[in-house]
């Protein structure tokens, strides 16, 4: 996969300039897309300082609202957690994006559906204003790819990623000596929803498990469907093989098994959000993503091959060719 250029002189610039708010006044965050509830564990986080996993360095002062009048599990939420931002932590709500952007230093797009993502985060870099995407960071191959060209051609620092990638007991089995890794298999929830690809919706979770093991470096996918079930095997090009397993129907837990030349290490435990939010927060305040670009591309480009496979009956598909298709460069 084509590298991703970096402007080392820009961020360093970006991190001297954004790390003033660390000895003075707090970050002003906005939020965009109130429907999910990720905008209340989130805003809690932040703006609490109570809670036991309190994360300083910011406060939630705006949001829009959005929705997708499409999407019942959009749609139907909205208002629940709009009057929530506004009645347990002091959210303004504001009419539009660009009225957002006038008012905070950096932005949280949570919207659950990743469709109107690429629309929703033209205006944030218009604004140059860090941006953290909530998964998925879009509805499509196509618009994630346009998402990161944008950002990096205006030099705006954007990341996005699933909870699960900073869950402590994932961040144990990284940290685990199991000799060379040989393969991984990942599993956990998900379902289907007919307006995404079918691992972009929920299936995002395991798959971003698995790369946070395996890292970038996958060349090809195949796909076994069923009902209940689906196994997508990745080949990595340096013989790896990693496995995700997502479950549909019954119960749904999720767990990331590593095998190595040494021993073979089991994830315990899930997680909290308070790992992702504060690397959103240092993030905001270095313009440094802990996440690359690159990866995040090739997790989407790993769930597009994987559709393209089941199209295809199982066929093994390669990656380059689902990202020319999508129109990389």
């Amino acid at each position: 996969m084509r590298p991703m250029k970096a402007n080392f002189h820009w961020l360093t610039v970006w991190a001297l300039l954004a790390a003033i708010p660390l000895f003075g006044a707090e970050l002003k965050l906005g939020l965009i897309g109130l429907d999910t509830s990720h905008v209340i564990a989130f805003t809690k986080l932040i703006n609490d300082p109570s809670d036991k996993e309190h994360v300083p360095g910011g406060r939630v002062v705006a949001a829009y609202k959005g929705g997708s009048p499409d999407l019942p599990e959009s749609a139907g939420r909205v208002e629940e957690y709009t009057k929530q931002l506004q009645e347990k932590f002091g959210v303004k709500i504001v009419p539009t994006i660009e009225e957002l952007c006038k008012q905070v230093d950096a932005v949280l797009l949570t919207s659950v559906d990743g469709r109107p993502h690429l629309e929703q985060v033209k205006p944030v870099i218009a604004a140059r204003k860090p941006v953290f995407v909530d998964k998925p960071v879009a509805g499509s191959l196509k618009d994630a790819l346009a998402i990161y060209r944008l950002a990096r051609e205006a030099n705006v620092p954007l990341f996005s990623s699933s909870a699960y990638r900073f869950y402590d007991s994932l961040t144990e089995v990284k940290r685990t000596d199991a000799g060379r890794i040989r393969s991984v298999i990942s599993y956990g929830p998900s379902p289907i929803e007919p307006h995404h690809p079918d691992l972009f919706w929920y299936g995002i979770h395991p798959t971003e498990a698995l790369f946070t093991i395996l890292g970038a470096g996958c060349v090809s996918v195949t796909r076994t469907t069923s009902a209940d079930t689906d196994v997508v095997t990745g080949l990595w090009a340096d013989g790896r093989v990693g496995i995700l397993c997502g479950l549909r129907n019954g119960p749904t837990p999720h767990k990331v098994i590593v095998f190595g030349s040494k021993s073979i290490v089991e994830q315990k435990g899930s997680g909290t959000y308070a790992p992702l939010v504060r690397e959103m927060m240092k993030f905001f305040q270095t313009g440094v993503a802990p996440v690359s670009a690159d990866e995040t591309i090739e997790i989407f480009a790993f769930m597009e091959a994987a559709d393209e496979s089941k199209r295809q009956g199982g066929a093994q598909v390669k990656l380059k060719d689902v990202l020319s298709k999508a129109g990389q460069q």
